[in-house]
């Protein structure tokens, strides 16, 4: 048996015992790529995965929206100490929480501005409503709508964002959330046109990527995958709001563009966009980022103090062996029994919540990717439901890591 199907019965394993609905995986090695798809992107319909299958990559969206930055600090436009105050005035005089979960009143002043490189790292103070149990989720859930699709215009959005206090002060540690949704809508407001317009002369033109958007094409609405998730006894099940619109979808209307989670994507696409950390910031001739750029965003940022004090879902996830750089986890030393450190050192990746995951290994040459749609929520994820997907993730990691065919 070869490796690639070995990652095709893997695969299949997970869709038949209700993990996933289905996915496409993607290996790049030696300038070669093999795919395995396996399940269905519409299952009642009787719809395959296909190696074409367009999935909402999550926050496999950020990488993206960080080189799109880095490309204006490459230019003069912004540097990476600059305040974003100079692009977003409405963050000046910003509070910091006493405590995280605390009441919204009892706040400090900020000690600093945010910087382009807080919002890089994740070490503004921004966050994520649902990652906390006090007053801070649903005042982040009233004022921003959410997380992917906000019904909130962008200008709007970065005003009720910046009138809530931060959870931590600038550059103390590292708070996952909202940074780079704030830095995709700074972006936009420097070039003057939606983020998803810059994207698109910036990265999607460039390298070939033809099926990467906020908003699939009707006409290539066939290939995309619908949304799946799961019921509350954890039984695969097609998820739909109560319109009855797939919860994955996008209003054709919608100003919000997410830089943080909402682009739409294929596997072959966003290997044209990873092979970037293979290639020093250039694909097949075409160049975004310079080496020295490129070098320092796959460097990690965070100090000591700072990793030891990163909070994602109540995890430390960068106090031991891996650091983050500028809008990607690097791997600085490897160990087989966690995923996000497999790689060699020098690894760059990160996931998407649906699902997604990818790597870019620069001293093997390779390239992963795995692509699904499995929508599930915090209070399931903390029952256990749900969780099948980054299994069989960590199982096609181990499969394709190994050199053979």
């Amino acid at each position: 048996m070869n490796r690639t199907t070995e990652i095709e019965a893997a695969l299949q394993k997970a869709v038949d015992s209700g993990e996933v609905a289905g996915a496409a995986t993607l290996v790049w090695r030696d300038g070669e790529a093999r795919t395995a798809c396996i399940g269905w992107r519409d299952a009642e319909a009787r719809l395959p995965v296909e190696r074409d299958t367009i999935f909402r990559i999550a926050s496999m969206t950020k990488p993206i929206t960080s080189v799109a930055a880095l490309m204006l600090v490459e230019e003069g436009r912004i540097a990476l100490t600059d305040s974003i105050t100079q692009h977003a005035p409405e963050f000046a005089n910003m509070r910091v929480l006493n405590s995280p979960d605390g009441l919204l009143s009892e706040t400090d002043p900020a000690e600093r501005p945010i910087t382009f490189e807080d919002l890089l790292t994740h070490r503004s103070g921004l966050t994520y409503g649902d990652f906390h149990r006090g007053p801070i989720a649903q005042a982040y859930r009233e004022a921003l709508g959410d997380d992917i699709d906000s019904d909130v215009p962008p200008d709007d959005w970065i005003r009720r964002l910046a009138a809530l206090p931060l959870i931590g002060q600038p550059g103390s540690a590292m708070y996952y959330g909202c940074s780079t949704d704030l830095l995709g809508f700074l972006i936009a407001r420097i070039e003057g046109a939606p983020l998803g317009a810059v994207l698109r002369r910036r990265v999607f033109d460039p390298l070939g990527m033809n099926d990467t958007s906020f908003l699939v094409p009707r006409e290539k609405r066939d290939r995309r995958s619908a949304a799946y998730g799961f019921d509350d006894e954890g039984r695969l099940t097609k998820r739909v709001t109560r319109s009855g619109v797939f919860v994955a979808e996008r209003p054709e209307d919608m100003a919000y563009e997410s830089g943080g989670a909402g682009l739409w994507s294929t596997v072959d696409d966003y290997l044209k966009f990873a092979r970037l950390f293979i290639g020093t910031g250039e694909v097949d001739g075409v160049r975004l980022l310079n080496r020295e750029t490129l070098a320092m965003m796959v460097t990690n940022q965070l100090t000591d103090s700072q990793c030891a004090n990163s909070r994602l879902l109540g995890m430390k996830p960068f106090a031991v062996g891996r650091g983050f750089g500028l809008g990607v986890s690097v791997v600085m030393e490897t160990d087989k029994t966690d995923l996000m450190r497999r790689g060699s050192p020098g690894t760059v990746s990160w996931p998407g919540a649906f699902g997604g995951w990818w790597e870019a290994d620069p001293e093997k040459g390779s390239v992963l990717i795995f692509l699904a749609h499995n929508m599930v929520d915090l209070p399931q994820m903390a029952k256990g439901i749900g969780l099948g997907v980054w299994g069989a993730i960590e199982t096609f990691q181990t499969l394709a890591s190994v050199s053979s065919p």
